[in-house]
């Protein structure tokens, strides 16, 4: 949320009056600003209006999807936000295999 953070500070807004507008904590806010914790819509305009800018100046999304990763996979999903930040899964290749075959024999046992 690199938008927000440099807007924020060439305003001169500390993270605690950010957070006051918000009504959370600076560690919540913090959280916010870095990205690991979702900034709702209603946020964004609170935020956008508090530095006098469109929310599009200021608006920045997380990217959804899957990565492969070597031989592991890492989901980034978007709509699983948790309090101590975007909710990450890394599954090694073993277990999806393993999976995979599982759901393989489910439906073989199903069409029997």
């Amino acid at each position: 949320m690199e938008k927000l953070k440099n807007l924020r500070k060439q305003r001169g807004f500390t993270q605690e009056y950010m957070s006051n507008i918000l009504s959370t904590d600076i560690s919540n806010y913090s959280k916010k600003e870095s990205g690991s914790v979702k900034i709702y819509d209603d946020e964004w305009e609170k935020l956008a209006k508090a530095l006098d800018v469109p929310v599009d100046d200021i608006k920045e999304e997380r990217p959804n999807g899957v990565v492969q990763n070597n031989d592991n996979l890492v989901f980034n999903d978007n709509s699983s936000y948790y309090q101590s930040g975007i909710y990450n899964c890394t599954i090694p290749n073993y277990i999806l295999e393993s999976q995979q075959e599982y759901i393989k024999l489910l439906k073989e046992q199903i069409e029997i």
